[in-house]
């Protein structure tokens, strides 16, 4: 009786949220403590946690896959539709979070339309979630208003004048097609901080990609549009020029959150220099050359730890203590043992299994020595 009353409450309780679509919870591999902080939701207090629903969405389409534009005509009165630019909102938005930026409550499924969330109807019972007009606006008015410098309606919509019809047909084919041009990662960004020591912060923006393995909502969750291009600052030449330092004119907090998640443990020394920093070697920071088999791994090949990017044992067996010659193929190396050594144990040419060090002969000649003597042939 006990978890019969339970599931009717649950019940009760999520019939009164309006759910984008239908979620069948044993589909999903859902559990009550997935959406409820407390172990017996009622209708009065369903103790939902904030927003779990876009963990649930697995995988967004690409920018390239949805319209090119839609017209958003559901509200129009007193001012003509509104042209939406989908294909161009949504390739600038993979630099700040994709389709969860407007998509934010969308469950596995299709991609859903804002009026199947939020009603057009202003006048509702449920004030707890914004009216499609609101949504609309809270979407928009952030970076529109920051863009044009005007927070007057006509800056976005224009205004009906008499009989004035909206031609469809004019205005998508002037749109349709239209791309954001590709933006040009820098190199290298250098940051002028007010630190008493240190002013100078170089971060390598390509390292951090192509190395580390960062993408761009790493840094740029919260950033829009006028972060790169403001039509005030391009019109008096004050844009961003990466080739000098860039005045810092965050919060200092704010200003090293983005970098904690890694640097959390290092001396500020790090970044902080004097001058410009040179490029990331391995070599030079860590004391560890990596030779051409090394140089051509991925770091979390050796870094396996999550953030884990932290000073190894230097000992080779650290990374290959199960190697014999069943499991690996010496011919990786550009030599192919011949069929006596190939049965050999790595430790009978690889003295102490200390593979950075030349291997020896001396176990079972006193006659050769490598390399004038190969236990086998070169490949390539």
């Amino acid at each position: 009786m006990k978890y019969f009353v339970f599931i009717v409450i649950t019940y009760l309780s999520l019939s009164t949220f309006s759910f984008p679509q239908e979620v069948i919870h044993n589909q999903v591999n859902l559990e009550c403590n997935t959406c409820h902080t407390c172990e017996v939701p009622t209708k009065n207090d369903p103790c939902l946690i904030e927003c779990p629903r876009p963990k649930m969405q697995k995988e967004f389409p690409s920018s390239e896959t949805g319209p090119d534009i839609f017209i958003m005509d559901e509200l129009e009165n007193r001012y003509l539709p509104v042209v939406f630019t989908h294909k161009l909102h949504a390739q600038m938005s993979d630099m700040t979070g994709g389709c969860l930026a407007c998509h934010h409550y969308n469950t596995l499924g299709p991609i859903l339309r804002c009026n199947q969330c939020h009603s057009e109807k202003r006048k509702r019972t449920d004030i707890s979630k914004p009216d499609l007009m609101a949504a609309y606006h809270q979407q928009c008015l952030d970076c529109h208003r920051q863009w044009s410098h005007k927070n007057d309606c006509t800056s976005c919509h224009a205004e009906k004048k008499g009989n004035e019809s909206f031609d469809r047909s004019e205005i998508s084919s002037e749109l349709t097609q239209k791309t954001h041009p590709e933006v040009k990662k820098p190199v290298k960004i250098i940051y002028q901080t007010d630190c008493k020591e240190g002013k100078l912060v170089t971060f390598f923006h390509d390292q951090h990609i192509n190395i580390f393995g960062l993408d761009c909502i790493s840094c740029h969750k919260n950033e829009n549009c006028i972060s790169c291009h403001d039509p005030a600052k391009v019109k008096n030449g004050k844009q961003h020029n990466f080739d000098k330092p860039i005045m810092v004119n965050i919060s200092e907090t704010e200003r090293h959150q983005r970098c904690f998640g890694c640097h959390e443990n290092d001396k500020c020394s790090l970044c902080h220099k004097n001058s410009e920093m040179k490029p990331f070697d391995h070599s030079l920071r860590t004391g560890w050359a990596l030779n051409k088999n090394h140089l051509k791994l991925e770091c979390t090949a050796c870094h396996t730890k999550d953030k884990g990017f932290t000073k190894l044992e230097n000992e080779c067996v650290s990374c290959h203590r199960n190697w014999n010659s069943e499991t690996f193929d010496h011919k990786v190396t550009g030599l192919m043992l011949d069929e006596i050594h190939i049965e050999f144990d790595c430790s009978d040419c690889h003295l102490d299994r200390d593979f950075s060090r030349r291997p020896s002969c001396g176990n079972c000649h006193d006659d050769k020595n490598f390399p004038n003597n190969k236990p086998g042939k070169l490949v390539n």
